[in-house]
């Protein structure tokens, strides 16, 4: 986000961002996730990068490549790799801050990846919204 434009979050209470009332919110949504990825999931089943990742959900069972749900990855048969995850792990974090207001908040901010803060924020290239660019290697060891 640019820092010409407002924060977003100016306008939500305080005690709905990053407290106990968004964590109850976040739990739900750590429940919700494993409960649908229990159901649907035909894949392996493997915590990575602090996340729940149920692989081998049908294609209708979430949105885009995968979705975010608490601390929950669902997703088909994709490869997932560390940029990735990188991009969810940012998801998860949103999840925490935001508790119940995340789902509705996601869909305020459009179903366009490009101009959809949260995607933004947790990275476009990691997420697979933009072309990667090659990531740099440092010279130092």
């Amino acid at each position: 986000m640019s820092d010409d434009r407002p924060d977003p979050d100016r306008l939500l209470p305080a005690l709905l961002l990053d407290s106990p009332l968004s964590y109850l919110g976040y739990l739900y949504g750590c429940l919700l996730g494993r409960v649908w990825g229990t159901l649907w999931s035909t894949g392996r089943i493997e915590r990575r990068g602090g996340l729940l990742i149920f692989r081998g959900m049908p294609a209708w069972s979430f949105a885009r490549g995968g979705v975010c749900v608490g601390d929950c990855f669902l997703t088909g048969t994709g490869i997932i790799d560390d940029r990735l995850l990188r991009h969810e792990a940012v998801h998860k974090r949103q999840w925490r801050r935001y508790g119940f207001l995340m789902p509705v908040l996601y869909l305020r901010a459009g179903r366009d990846p490009l101009r959809n803060r949260f995607e933004i924020e947790a990275g476009l290239e990691d997420g697979r919204y933009l072309p990667r660019r090659p990531e740099r290697v440092s010279a130092r060891s």
